[in-house]
């Protein structure tokens, strides 16, 4: 499959893409596309340094623990991920030295989650709890369902 942009100005002073499938994707209009569609703060530095500003000014966000938690959480969820994808996709062996590592790992998340946790001026407790009624209020039966996990209720996050 290949996709075409259409780029439409409106009247209004906005824009409008229209994607259609044909044979040639046109590269340089999807670049624009994407270019187009990225936030100020995602684009400009000045406007990332306006934004966090006024996070931490206005709105009291602790922004440099939020960042660490946010980027420190995935990159090391990615790092566990790699060594689970070995065991079972790669063949690397489900021994001790790998479960100490994949440990090793889980204990880099929490690390980062205790920044969160500061940043959000909360506890592992709070958190526990939080997503306690939440997934009883999904599940109130107290068992899994395929159906209610994918079919959620206004206000379920």
């Amino acid at each position: 499959m290949t996709i075409s942009i259409q780029k439409e100005n409106l009247s209004d002073g906005s824009t409008e893409y229209t994607m259609t499938e044909n044979n040639i994707i046109d590269t340089k209009k999807y670049i624009e596309f994407v270019r187009e569609t990225t936030s100020p703060a995602s684009s400009d530095f000045a406007a990332l340094v306006s934004r966090l500003t006024e996070l931490e000014i206005t709105h009291d966000a602790d922004v440099s623990r939020l960042m660490t938690a946010a980027f420190g959480v995935s990159a090391e969820a990615g790092e566990l991920a790699e060594i689970i994808k070995k065991i079972f996709l790669q063949g690397k062996p489900y021994n001790e030295e790998n479960i100490i590592h994949m440990k090793k790992e889980a204990g880099d998340i929490l690390w980062y989650m205790s920044q969160l946790c500061i940043a959000l001026d909360t506890t592992f407790e709070e958190l526990m709890e939080i997503n306690y009624q939440k997934l009883s209020a999904r599940y109130p039966e107290g068992t899994f369902s395929v159906y209610k996990s994918e079919n959620r209720v206004e206000g379920d996050l």
